[in-house]
C-alpha cells in the first residue's frame, strides 16, 4: 500500500491551539516593554490629527477591582481603533492622590496630624502612602495590555499639577465666579470636613420618627386667626422629624402659605387637647398619634398664622411661625420644624426671616458646652435623649422608626449631617453659570444619548459648588481675607501665581508652613488672615483639562472622549464641565462616553461584603487578560454588567472559537509568499473572492462599530464570521482543496491568498480587544512585515466581488442549501446508512430558480456540499425528503464507489491510473500532473 500522506498539504503553523494567556502574557508585557511599543506608535502617528481620550484619575487607594479593570480596558479598546483609523492617539493615565482616605489609612498608622505627628510630617506620608497605591494599581493595569504613557502618568500631587490646580482656582476667581458663603454643607462628622454633592451617596437608615408638640403661646390669638373653633385642652402645633438630634437648634416652625390646617379637638393619653396639622395630612398623622375619635374645630390657611409664637418644646425659648414654600403633604403634618443650622431650606427661610444659626454642633458631631441638656453629647448617639426629654415634658405626640434612603459620606460610609459654616463656593448662579452650562450640554456627543438628559438633571437640582475643605492632605486655597471687610485681597490674581511658582517648585508645604508676612508686606501682613482650608479633591480632577490636557505637549484641549462610570454624571463630568465653563467658556469634553456597574447574576453591584466580587488578578491568573478583554467587548456596556465565573466561561470558549479561527488560517500558510504566490482578484476561485467580500463589508461594520462604541455588536458579529461564515461553510469548503490540490497550483494558490487577506484584516480586527493574541498571531504571519501589530491601519487590500453574478446573495443561498443539506447527511450518519459525508452521494430536487443557482456551480458543487456526488434533478414532491429550504428536497444514499485512498473521496475513477491503483484521476493529477482546476469552489 503507498503512503500518500507526504503529498498532501497538511497544516503547519507553530501558533498553538492552546493558549495558556496566564502564562504566556507576563512575557509578552516583557517584551512590549523593551520594545517601547508605545513609543513606537507614537512615532508611526507622529503629525497625524489627534484623538485624545482624557482619562478620569481613579483614586490612589487600594487594589483594582472589576470595574476599574472594566473601564481602563474600554479606554484602552477606544484608543487602539481610534489608532487603526490612523489617529494620534497618545493615552497618559492619571490617578487622584488627595483627600480623606488617604489620611485615614495614613493616621491610622502615624496617628492623627498636631496630635501624634506635625502636619508636614504628615503630608509627606500621606505622598508616600499615595506613590505606593498609584505604583501597585499600575502594575496591574499594565498587566491588563492597556497602553499607556506609564513612566509619566498624571498625578495630582506633581508639584507642577498642584501649581496649576491653583492657577485654575485662580481664573476662575479672576472671572468671577468664586464666592465665600456661610451655609448649611453636608458634613462627615467622622471627616471632620464639608462635601460636596458628588461625595454623597445614599444608604439605608434606620432613624427615628417622631411627632412633637410645639405649643401656642397665645391661644386667644391663634384661635382668633383661625377664625373661631375654641375648643378645650392645650393648643399646640404638630410637626414630624426624622432628625431629633437637629431639635436643640431649632428657631422655627415653618407652614406653607396657601395650605389648609386644621385645629383639632381630640383626647390622648386620657387628656384633651387641640392640635394643628394640614388637613391633607391630618387622617395620617392621627394615626401616628393613635387617636380615633377627633373632631376638626376650625379650617385656616397657613398664611394667617405667620409670625404667630410657639414654645420651644424643651428650651425657655419662643419660636415664630414662618411661612415657607418647600413645605410639602408628602409626608409627615405640613408643620416643618426649622433649624437653619442644618437643613438648606432651613436656612434659606430662615435668612429672609432674620433668623441666624446657633452653631451648637461642632466640627466632630458634638454639642458645644453652651448647649442646655445635651452639652458633649454626639449627633449620632443623641437621639434618644432628645426624645427621652420630650417624653418627660409631655411633647412628644408619637414615636416610631423609620428605615429610609439617607446620605452617606461616599468615602466612610457613614450618616452625614447638614451643618452651617463658612465655606468657598463655585457660584452657580453669578453671572448665570449654571445656565451657561446646561447651553453647553446640548453641543457634547452623549453616548448613551440618555447621558445628556441625565446630565441636565443634575444640573437642575445643583446648588452652589462647595469647593473648601478642613482636611490636611489637599491642595490649599491660597487666598488671602481682609480681617475687617472679609474681602479678597485686591491683588488675589498676582498672589496666586507667586505662590504657584512656589509650589511648583516645592510642593504645596510652602503655602501650608508659611504666614501672611512670607507673602505679603507687613502692614498688609496684619490686616489679612490666609485660608487654611483645602480644596475638594472633584476640583483636583475637575480641573484637569486645565493642570493636565492644556499643560502637556502630547494632549490637546478640549478632549475628544471623556469616558467613565455612569455615576461621574454627578461627579467627574459634572465638576470638569462646570470648572471649564467657569474657566474657558466650554465643555473640556467633545463627547462622553458611560458604562455601568458590574452585577453578578441577581443583577446585585458586587462588593466584599456580599462575596459576589469577580477579581480581576484571579481572572487574569486563570484565564488570562484577553479573556477578561473579551467579556469587556462582549457586554453591552450601556446598562449593568452581569459577570460571574459561569459568564467568563462561556466568554473563554468564545476565545477559543476565535483563537482557532485564526490558528487554521495560519496552518493554511506555511509555504505561501504573499510576493511571489498572491493571486489577483480577477483570477481568485469563486468561493475565494467570496470570502473576501464578506470579509470587506464586514470590517466596514466594524470599523463603524468601533467608532460608535458598539463594541459589544463586533464581538457578535466576529464570533458570527468565525462560526458560521467560517467554520461553518467556507473553512469547511476550503480544506478539500487547500490539502489536496497541487501544492503550487492555481486552485492552491487562490486558497492561500484569501487566507493571508483575511489573516491580514482579523488581526487588525481583533487588536484592540485581544492585544495580546493579536501580537502574537502577528508573530506567526509570513513575509516581512512591520515590528508591531500595533502600529498597523486597517487593511485596504481586501477584493471586493462588484456586479458578479456569484455574489454574496448567490452565496447566503448556497450557505442555506448546505446547511439543509448537512442535516439530511447528519440524519443518514446517524440511523447507518453512511459514514462520513465523503461516503455520501446527494441528489437535490430543486424547483427551477433553485436548480438554475446550484447547477451554476457544476461538479464542483459536491465539494460544496463536502460530498462525493453531488446530482441536481428537478423537483419532485414523492423524491427525497423535505427541507426547510422552499423548492428543495435531499436525497442521501452511501456511495458504492472505491475510496480514494489520498482525498477520501468515493470516486469511479480510483484505480484508473495503473500506476497509482488507490487514488483518484483527480489526486494523480494533484500529484504528477498540471494541478486540478477549480472555478467555484
Amino acid at each position: 500500500m503507498t503512503e500518500y500522506k507526504h503529498t498532501l498539504n497538511l497544516p503547519k503553523t507553530g501558533f498553538p491551539m492552546k493558549a495558556n494567556l496566564a502564562q504566556r502574557e507576563p512575557g509578552m508585557l516583557k517584551r512590549w516593554d523593551q520594545e517601547q511599543v508605545y513609543q513606537q506608535i507614537r512615532t508611526a502617528r507622529a503629525g497625524r490629527d489627534k484623538f485624545i481620550l482624557h482619562d478620569g484619575p481613579p483614586y490612589a487607594n487600594g487594589d483594582i477591582h472589576l470595574g476599574h479593570a472594566l473601564n481602563k480596558i474600554l479606554k484602552d479598546i477606544v484608543v487602539k481603533s481610534h489608532t487603526l483609523d490612523g489617529f494620534d492617539c497618545p493615552y497618559v493615565p492619571g490617578w487622584d492622590c488627595h483627600g480623606l482616605p488617604i489620611e485615614h489609612k495614613v493616621e491610622t498608622k502615624i496617628g492623627k496630624a498636631g496630635v501624634k505627628v506635625d502636619y508636614k510630617t504628615f503630608r509627606q506620608k500621606c505622598r508616600e502612602y499615595a506613590l505606593r497605591q498609584v505604583d501597585g494599581q499600575r502594575k496591574d493595569f499594565i498587566r491588563l495590555g492597556v497602553f499607556g504613557d506609564w513612566g509619566n502618568p498624571y498625578l495630582t500631587i506633581n508639584f507642577k499639577t498642584e501649581a496649576d490646580t491653583i492657577r485654575a482656582l485662580g481664573k476662575i476667581t479672576e472671572n468671577g465666579h468664586l464666592v465665600r458663603g456661610f451655609k448649611p454643607v453636608y458634613w462627615s462628622v467622622v471627616g471632620g470636613s464639608a462635601l460636596a454633592e458628588a461625595e454623597v451617596e445614599y444608604q439605608d437608615k434606620v432613624s427615628y420618627s417622631i411627632d412633637v408638640r410645639f405649643s401656642v403661646v397665645d391661644e386667644a390669638a391663634f384661635v382668633a386667626a383661625a377664625g373661631g373653633g375654641v375648643g378645650e385642652g392645650p393648643l399646640s402645633v404638630v410637626i414630624w422629624t426624622t432628625t431629633p438630634w437637629t431639635l436643640p437648634s431649632n428657631q422655627a416652625v415653618a407652614l406653607h402659605p396657601e395650605l389648609e390646617y386644621v385645629i383639632v379637638q381630640c383626647t390622648s393619653d386620657g387628656f384633651k387637647e387641640r392640635l394643628v396639622v394640614a388637613r391633607e395630612l391630618l387622617e395620617s398623622a392621627m394615626a401616628r398619634i393613635e387617636v380615633e375619635d377627633y373632631e376638626v374645630l376650625a379650617t385656616v390657611k397657613g398664611a394667617a398664622l405667620e409670625h404667630l409664637a410657639l414654645q420651644h418644646p424643651f428650651y425657655d425659648v419662643q419660636v415664630p411661625v414662618i411661612l415657607g414654600e418647600h413645605v410639602t403633604t408628602e409626608t409627615g403634618t405640613g408643620a416643618v420644624h426649622t433649624a437653619p443650622d442644618h437643613g438648606p431650606d432651613d436656612f434659606v427661610i430662615g435668612k429672609a426671616y432674620g433668623l441666624g444659626t446657633l452653631h451648637r454642633v461642632d466640627e466632630n458631631g458634638t454639642f458645644s458646652a453652651s448647649t442646655e441638656l445635651f452639652a458633649g453629647e454626639h449627633v449620632y448617639k443623641v437621639d434618644a435623649k432628645v426624645v427621652e426629654v420630650l417624653k418627660e415634658r409631655g411633647k412628644l405626640a408619637a414615636e416610631g422608626r423609620l428605615n429610609h434612603s439617607f446620605p452617606h459620606c461616599w468615602r466612610t460610609k457613614t450618616p452625614l449631617i447638614y451643618r452651617a459654616t463658612p465655606q468657598w463656593f463655585i457660584s452657580m448662579t453669578s453671572n448665570n453659570l449654571v445656565d451657561k452650562v446646561k447651553q453647553e450640554v446640548a453641543n457634547v456627543q452623549w453616548t448613551p444619548d440618555w447621558g445628556q438628559a441625565r446630565m441636565n438633571a443634575m444640573l437642575d437640582s445643583s446648588p452652589d459648588w462647595c469647593i473648601s475643605r478642613q482636611r490636611t492632605w489637599g491642595v490649599p486655597i491660597v487666598l488671602f481675607v481682609n480681617k475687617d471687610s472679609q474681602e479678597l485681597h485686591p491683588r488675589t490674581a498676582e498672589l496666586i501665581e507667586q505662590v504657584a511658582l512656589k509650589v511648583e517648585q516645592e510642593g504645596m508645604d510652602v503655602w501650608f508652613e508659611s504666614g501672611p508676612e512670607d507673602w505679603l508686606d507687613a502692614e498688609e501682613a496684619a490686616d489679612y488672615t490666609k485660608v487654611t482650608d483645602t480644596l475638594d479633591v472633584w476640583f483636583d480632577s475637575g480641573v484637569t483639562h486645565y493642570s493636565v490636557l492644556k499643560q502637556r505637549p502630547d494632549l490637546a484641549y478640549p478632549a475628544d472622549l471623556y469616558l467613565e462610570g455612569s455615576d461621574q454624571h454627578r461627579g467627574w463630568f459634572q465638576s470638569s464641565l462646570k470648572t471649564s465653563m467657569a474657566i474657558n467658556g466650554e465643555a473640556p469634553y467633545k463627547g462622553v462616553l458611560t458604562h455601568g456597574f458590574t452585577v453578578d447574576a441577581q443583577g446585585r453591584k458586587q462588593s466584599k461584603s456580599l462575596g459576589n466580587v469577580v477579581s480581576p488578578q484571579k481572572v487574569i491568573n486563570e484565564l488570562g487578560a484577553d479573556v477578561l478583554r473579551l467579556w469587556v467587548s462582549a457586554t453591552d456596556f450601556s446598562a449593568e454588567m452581569t459577570c460571574t465565573d459561569d459568564i467568563l466561561k462561556q466568554v473563554a470558549d468564545s476565545y477559543r472559537r476565535i483563537r482557532n479561527t485564526m490558528r487554521y488560517l495560519l496552518s493554511g500558510l506555511g509555504d505561501f509568499d504573499a510576493a511571489v504566490d498572491m493571486v489577483p482578484a480577477a483570477e481568485l476561485v469563486a468561493l475565494d473572492h467570496w470570502a473576501l467580500d464578506r470579509a470587506a463589508s464586514l470590517q466596514e461594520e466594524i470599523q463603524g462599530l468601533y467608532e460608535t462604541y458598539q463594541f459589544h455588536l463586533i464581538y457578535q458579529k466576529l464570533h458570527n464570521f468565525c462560526s458560521i461564515d467560517m467554520g461553518s461553510f467556507y473553512l469547511d469548503v476550503l480544506k478539500d482543496r487547500l490539502y489536496t490540490c497541487k501544492t503550487d497550483g492555481h486552485a492552491r494558490r487562490s486558497a492561500q491568498t484569501a487566507l493571508y487577506h483575511l489573516t491580514e484584516a482579523m488581526v487588525r480586527w481583533i487588536t484592540p480587544i485581544l492585544s495580546f493574541t493579536a501580537d502574537e498571531i502577528w508573530s506567526f504571519m509570513p513575509g516581512e512585515r512591520s515590528e508591531s501589530v500595533f502600529t498597523l491601519e486597517w487593511y485596504q487590500q481586501l477584493p471586493q466581488l462588484g456586479d458578479s453574478r456569484m455574489d454574496a446573495d448567490f452565496w447566503r443561498q448556497v450557505m442555506a442549501v448546505k446547511t439543509a443539506v448537512n442535516k439530511e447527511l447528519e440524519a443518514a450518519r446517524v440511523g447507518g446508512a453512511i459514514g462520513g459525508s465523503l461516503n455520501a452521494e446527494v441528489t437535490l430536487y430543486c424547483s427551477d430558480e433553485l436548480q438554475q443557482l446550484v447547477a451554476a456551480l457544476a461538479d464542483e458543487l459536491r465539494f460544496v456540499l463536502i460530498t462525493s456526488k453531488a446530482a441536481v434533478e428537478p423537483f419532485e414532491e414523492n423524491q427525497g425528503n423535505a427541507t426547510e429550504v422552499p423548492g428543495l428536497r435531499v436525497l442521501v444514499k452511501a456511495s458504492a464507489e472505491a475510496k480514494c485512498s489520498r482525498c477520501w473521496h468515493h470516486r469511479e475513477d480510483v484505480g484508473s491510473d495503473a500506476a497509482h491503483p488507490e487514488i483518484c484521476i483527480r489526486c494523480v493529477d494533484n500529484i504528477e500532473g498540471t494541478g486540478e482546476q477549480r472555478q467555484y469552489a
